[in-house]
């Protein structure tokens, strides 16, 4: 099958950090701001998660990064610690007392885990679900990132990015006009792509990040939605799955940037939104737009794996098998979509359609281990030591399943196992879920 091309986010990572301005916070402010985004972030669930670890370590032994490196400084709980210490001494029903034995909150503090809450944590929610304890352990370190990135010291590759998605809904330059660009394209090959329809049972979302280097996902996607024969649309005014604002941790430029699709799926009447393969996109509307719209949405978000697969398993998606390599594979599944969205099932019910040999990896579904460059950090230069770490792991896996090609469902996957392979010069296919249903329908 044809290659995917999906730009390196490394690369576009650092050309967005070269236009960020500083925010010009003293180390008090920066403080100041940090405690009132965690102190904002904790609420009941998040002080009962603060009150029960039993310092089992578990947690390290459900991470690829500690995993892959051994370092005690990569168990998950303790990339919580900034948080900790102010619940401890601002929030806790003993704050008064622990005042006297918790030091703090420091400048330093938030220097030494601006690392720990981005460069080694991909958000792959792995270490929650092997908590004894039910501990959401992923979210803490999120309220972490929050507080990061109210005192400006969010990487300067993610609030770049969300800054600008925020102001301009452009991603490093690439929003609208490059969407209607990118439509004329696919519809030059012949594909019908209903651009900006007032009305449409769904709408599809796709992301600048798939379409910086060509249409391929874009004309994948269009080509099944059309052989479905859904009554579809895709706004220009509401396309964009990914959300800068949730990896670098800016809670106001999450809430606007999700605003612009539920305006976008409520204008056109859609009852199903349909999630491009974009990891972090599928949690941050599925199961946050919501609660940040502050009402009910009317309408459903679904992944493109998802809702393909949906539509396979009631007969209305005809595959035939795919030939060469592509007919044994492996399946590698995205965090996010699975153990965070618990989808696991309707990428299988394509691998089904399609015919082809599935061999999976010793951890798949919900335990399946993290390729290494989710939740932003396959954007950060400071993290491909990390990343190879993590990377390695997942390669012995695919190793030992003998299959020569391994399927995703997610853009930054997809990267993620490409610069893996470069990295390695590995022997592997690596190849997107939508793009080989695309190019094997019946």
């Amino acid at each position: 099958m044809s290659a995917t091309t999906i730009p390196d986010y490394g690369t576009l990572g650092q050309r967005a950090a070269a236009g960020l301005k500083p925010k010009g916070l003293s180390d008090e402010q920066k403080i100041a701001r940090a405690k009132q985004a965690f102190i904002a972030g904790i609420d009941a669930d998040m002080a009962t998660y603060l009150e029960s670890c039993i310092h089992c370590g578990m947690c390290a032994e459900a991470c690829h990064f500690y995993l892959g490196t051994h370092e005690a400084k990569y168990t998950p709980i303790f990339k919580t610690e900034p948080l900790k210490k102010v619940y401890r001494r601002e929030v806790a029903p003993m704050r008064l007392f622990n005042r006297l034995t918790t030091r703090d909150l420091t400048i330093a503090d938030l220097e030494d885990w601006k690392e720990l809450a981005y460069d080694s944590c991909t958000q792959c929610g792995r270490c929650s679900l092997l908590c004894p304890m039910g501990i959401h352990i992923q979210s803490m370190i999120q309220v972490v990132r929050n507080g990061l990135a109210a005192a400006g010291m969010a990487p300067a590759e993610l609030q770049a990015v969300s800054d600008e998605q925020r102001d301009k809904a452009t991603i490093l330059g690439a929003g609208p006009d490059k969407l209607r660009e990118t439509v004329e394209r696919v519809r030059a090959q012949g594909i019908d792509v209903p651009l900006d329809k007032d009305k449409a049972d769904v709408m599809v979302l796709s992301s600048a990040l798939d379409f910086l280097k060509d249409e391929k996902l874009l004309a994948s996607t269009a080509r099944i939605m059309n052989k479905i024969g859904a009554n579809w649309t895709i706004r220009s005014d509401g396309f964009e799955s990914a959300n800068f604002g949730a990896l670098s941790g800016d809670k106001q430029a999450q809430k606007r940037i999700s605003k612009r699709v539920i305006d976008a799926a409520v204008a056109t009447g859609a009852k199903k939104v349909i999630v491009a393969e974009c990891g972090h996109a599928y949690p941050v509307l599925r199961w946050e737009a919501a609660t940040l719209y502050g009402k009910e949405l009317p309408f459903e978000f679904f992944s493109v794996a998802e809702y393909f697969g949906q539509e396979a398993k009631a007969g209305r998606l005809k595959l035939k098998k795919p030939s060469g390599e592509a007919a044994h594979v492996t399946f590698h599944d995205p965090c996010k979509l699975g153990r965070m969205g618990g989808s696991f099932d309707e990428a299988r019910e394509l691998l089904a359609a399609l015919g082809v040999k599935l061999t999976e990896m010793e951890s798949h579904g919900r335990t399946n281990l993290c390729c290494g460059g989710g939740g932003g950090v396959s954007m950060l230069q400071s993290a491909q030591k990390l990343r190879n770490a993590a990377f390695e792991l997942k390669r012995e896996e695919v190793e030992r399943t003998g299959a020569p090609t391994v399927v995703t469902a997610c853009n930054t996957c997809m990267q993620t196992l490409e610069k893996g392979k470069e990295w390695l010069n590995w022997d592997k296919d690596i190849v997107n879920l939508v793009q080989l249903v695309s190019e094997n329908l019946d």
